[in-house]
């Protein structure tokens, strides 16, 4: 029975069994036992599947990767430790040392720091585009050992809507697969896999988690991507990994190739799991993922256009904005709503931006975004703080963005408490 995403929420991942717990339960356990050796070693060779150490894999963080799984449509999904890892280990899985990748140059400021130094540190090069290039600009950018393309569904802070059947169809004709960070659409308001994406990653402490009691993230795989069409650019997957006694992994497991080669050899050489504890926590906010985004959309709308109409304010960035750059793309990809962050400038300084948030009320300063409770933070001074002037205008920072989180309260009051800190000014 094919179920609706309301019900994959609530329902899917885990099914209990007759007199099993019918919530999810937490098994807070580092190892798992087998009565014989045969049957553990027969795990270590990947012929059987199923548990024997939490690192590589546990039945709470399963439960809840099959239900993210679900969700985005895909064949699989691994959890990590953080959005960020899960960046991370969804291109190092078929970019390795001597490797190439693109990317939009509007990511976030951790992520845009990982691709342009800390991956560089390892020998993978990484080339920024802009994403409004033409086509022919951005294709000159491809290399024989490119090996993926990567974009944010919603550009976070500067919330651009990224042209995925635009982008899928170009890396495809290149030879490399789409990976998109889909963290501030959730597969409630995007499902990139539907519009050619070939990899989904997330970081579930936002939307996802919902309420900032949990670092996590995901990484979900299509199944669609044909590794083999292209086996010389990605002999990870394509060639025998003598780590595992010769297994080519398209050969051995199809379509959950990149997925089980991610488990059993990322995870098992380099950790980043998520603890369980957390992954259950992560697990209650899925549940209510349904409810809260067009919530989360409503209240964003509505601010936004409260925004638009202030005349202290200098300008907004929210595609739900008719005559915005990226409403047309907004209604393409995200019909529903896109997500509840907002990012918008105030006439005046830097200076003025600060004394604006220090004025707030219950709208709190924090680094957080993406959770029930709004919130608000100056990128150029926070997260974005490691880049200089010139590599923040490349990612679309302006010193002036402010980044508002609209949170599910009572609209009136979220407007209420901005229009006070603005009087002050």
């Amino acid at each position: 029975m094919k179920k609706n995403l309301e019900t994959l929420c609530v329902q899917a991942g885990w099914t209990p069994k007759n007199g099993e717990s019918r919530v999810l339960p937490i098994f807070q356990s580092t190892t798992f036992k087998y009565e014989t050796s045969e049957a553990m070693a027969r795990l270590f060779d990947l012929k059987d599947e199923g548990y024997f150490y939490t690192r590589l894999q546990n039945p709470t963080n399963d439960a809840v990767a099959a239900k993210i799984a679900a969700l985005e449509g895909g064949v699989g999904c691994m959890l990590t430790s953080s959005g960020q890892a899960a960046n991370f280990y969804a291109i190092f899985n078929i970019c390795e040392a001597g490797g190439h990748f693109i990317t939009a140059n509007t990511i976030y400021g951790g992520t845009y720091n990982l691709f342009g130094v800390t991956m560089k540190k390892l020998g993978i090069e990484c080339t920024f585009i802009d994403p409004d290039w033409d086509d022919e600009r951005i294709e000159k950018e491809f290399r024989p050992n490119t090996k993926c393309f990567f974009g944010e569904t919603i550009s976070n802070p500067g919330g651009n809507v990224f042209d995925i059947e635009r982008f899928a169809k170009m890396a495809h004709k290149h030879g490399v697969p789409l990976i998109v960070d889909n963290t501030f659409a959730t597969p409630i308001n995007c499902r990139p896999f539907e519009w050619g994406c070939d990899i989904v990653t997330h970081s579930t402490t936002k939307y996802m988690d919902g309420h900032a009691t949990q670092v996590g993230g995901a990484i979900v795989d299509s199944g669609n991507f044909d590794w083999e069409a292209y086996a010389d650019k990605f002999p990870g997957l394509c060639t025998p990994d003598e780590s595992y006694h010769g297994l080519t992994y398209t050969k051995a497991f199809g379509k959950k190739a990149y997925m089980t080669k991610l488990v059993s050899q990322l995870m098992r050489d380099l950790g980043s799991i998520p603890g369980p504890h957390n992954s259950f926590l992560l697990n209650i906010g899925l549940e209510t993922l349904h409810l809260r985004m067009p919530r989360h959309c409503e209240n964003a709308q509505k601010v936004a256009e409260w925004l638009q109409a202030n005349p202290k304010v200098a300008w907004v960035n929210y595609c739900g904005l008719p005559g915005n750059k990226y409403y047309e793309l907004g209604q393409k990809y995200l019909p529903n709503g896109s997500c509840g962050v907002i990012a918008f400038g105030l006439k005046g300084s830097r200076e003025d931006a600060i004394r604006f948030m220090d004025n707030l009320d219950f709208i709190c300063i924090v680094t957080h975004v993406a959770d029930a409770r709004t919130c608000v933070l100056h990128p150029a001074s926070h997260t974005h703080r490691q880049l200089s002037d010139e590599q923040l205008l490349e990612a679309g920072v302006a010193p002036d963005l402010i980044r508002l989180s609209v949170g599910i309260e009572n609209v009136n009051d979220i407007i209420a408490d901005l229009e006070q800190a603005m009087e002050k000014m």
